[in-house]
C-alpha cells in the first residue's frame, strides 16, 4: 500500500513537468507571446480606390458622372432598369476612369426609369 503514494506522486511530478513545457509553447503558437515579447504589427490597411458617382434620372434618361479622385484607375458601368416589363433593361459599356478623372454614362428607357446603379471593378491592367 505504500507504492501508491509515491506512483501519485510520480505521476502528479511529470503531469507539471510536462504542463510547464507545454504552456510556453501554447502562448507562443496562440500568439501571446511574440519572439522579443511584442504584439504581431497590424494588417496594412488596403489603399483607398472607386469612383464617386453621381446618378441622376430625368423621365426615360439615366446620367451618371463618376469622378476618381484615387491614384488607382478604376472601372464603372450604368445598369438601368425600366419599369414596364416590355422596356427593354440596359448595361453600358464598362468605362475605365483613369486618376484625376471625370466620365459621363448616359442610358434610357423607352418610358420611365425603375432604377438605376453604377458598378465597380478593378480595371484591367495594360
Amino acid at each position: 500500500m505504500r507504492r501508491t503514494p509515491r506512483r501519485t506522486r510520480s505521476l502528479l511530478a511529470s503531469a507539471a513537468v510536462v504542463a510547464a513545457l507545454l504552456v510556453p509553447a501554447g502562448l507562443y503558437a496562440a500568439g501571446h507571446v511574440g519572439a522579443a515579447g511584442a504584439a504581431a504589427p497590424p494588417a496594412p490597411s488596403p489603399e483607398p480606390a472607386g469612383s464617386e458617382c453621381r446618378t441622376s434620372v430625368e423621365g426615360s434618361r439615366v446620367v451618371a458622372y463618376c469622378h476618381n479622385p484615387y491614384p488607382s484607375a478604376d472601372r464603372v458601368q450604368l445598369h438601368t432598369e425600366c419599369a414596364h416589363w416590355w422596356d427593354v433593361d440596359a448595361d453600358s459599356r464598362p468605362v475605365t476612369v483613369a486618376p484625376g478623372r471625370t466620365v459621363r454614362l448616359a442610358d434610357r428607357c423607352w418610358k420611365e426609369v425603375a432604377s438605376a446603379w453604377v458598378t465597380h471593378s478593378a480595371a484591367p491592367r495594360a
